[in-house]
């Protein structure tokens, strides 16, 4: 039975895991915000992803994507980068939420570029996608699921890939590395997590069941055709992960004084 529990960058939801008994019946599909993004970038976070909560394993990865409307002047981000500078704090970019992954990635962006897009936040990536589409915003941080359909039928103008390398489904769009922005890397991914105190033969099951399905042909594929990469591993290989993230980026919310309080 899924129970979807929005808002705050994907802290109502992992917070109501967090705080479930541990017994196997609850577990959480959580984000990159809300596993390993917003401890550093929110004061008052109601849970603390490493004690409260147990990693079962990953589900997919993604890249996250500079959208505009066909109707924006720039086609670069060094056109974006000329037209913030020729008016500081005016032109402004959507992003996924406080706290997701996705606002840092715009955050990171403004940071090593040295200009001041005006931040504009909504609950989740599609109405991202869905605004820029309709030209009520000139700039969006989506991500490949919610925009890879509308790119490629060019209803919608990718001005860059935040991933390290070129991503395969959009082979045209450039990095914002290859951009003029030398090491810059974002990555959205999912993963499951259950409460703290979970037994580890019932987190083995679990994880068990989610890697099997990751390797089943049908659910690969669909993670794909969504513009994903499905990401198995074990419940330490997740540990380990989550806690590399949440080290780079709270680097990023130091650098940046992206806070929130």
């Amino acid at each position: 039975m899924i129970d979807n529990r929005p808002g705050a960058g994907g802290a109502i939801g992992v917070d109501a895991v967090a705080k479930a008994a541990p017994d196997g019946y609850v577990i959480g599909l959580g984000a990159a915000g809300a596993l390993a993004v917003n401890v550093s970038l929110n004061e008052k976070l109601p849970y603390d992803p490493f004690t409260d909560l147990a990693p079962v394993g990953g589900l997919s990865q993604s890249p996250f994507i500079l959208a505009a409307p066909l109707s924006f002047a720039g086609n670069s981000i060094a056109d974006v980068i000329a037209l913030a500078r020729a008016a500081p704090g005016r032109l402004s970019i959507g992003h996924g939420g406080n706290g997701t992954a996705m606002h840092l990635t715009a955050q990171l962006f403004n940071h090593m570029a040295g200009i001041d897009l005006s931040l504009v936040p909504y609950r989740g990536t599609g109405p991202v996608t869905q605004d820029v589409l309709a030209g009520h915003i000139p700039l969006g941080i989506t991500d490949t699921p919610s925009a890879l359909a509308q790119i490629q039928a060019k209803h919608i103008k990718a001005l860059a890939i935040s991933s390290r390398r070129r991503f395969a489904a959009l082979p045209d769009v450039p990095t914002f590395d290859e951009s003029g922005l030398p090491g810059y890397e974002s990555i959205g991914w999912f993963g499951f997590v259950a409460p703290a105190g979970t037994p580890g033969d019932i987190i083995g099951r679990l994880n068990r069941a989610i890697v099997a399905a990751l390797e089943d042909t049908a659910v690969r594929d669909q993670i794909l055709v969504l513009g994903a990469e499905p990401m198995p591993g074990t419940p330490e290989e997740f540990r380990r992960f989550i806690r590399s993230e949440y080290e780079k980026w709270a680097n990023v919310v130091a650098q940046s004084g992206a806070k929130q309080k």
